[in-house]
């Protein structure tokens, strides 16, 4: 389940809620009781190598051999 940042407009306390994407921006209230809250953007970290490039089959007008 997705998880989502939220600050108190009353307090300034950031919190984070777990919640399925449908109520991503439905109301929540912050631990302290307040309901004035809004919902941060989160950033996405993305993880992993990529892949090194496919070698190309030579030159040419079509990978070679056919412009000859």
């Amino acid at each position: 389940m997705p998880r989502y940042d939220f600050r108190c407009r009353e307090c300034g306390d950031t919190f984070e809620l777990s919640r399925p994407m449908a109520e991503s921006d439905g109301p929540a209230a912050c631990p302290q009781g307040h309901d004035d809250t809004v919902r941060l953007l989160s950033t996405v970290a993305v993880g992993g190598r990529a892949a090194a490039p496919a070698p190309s089959g030579g030159g040419g007008c079509c990978g070679g051999g056919c412009c000859g």
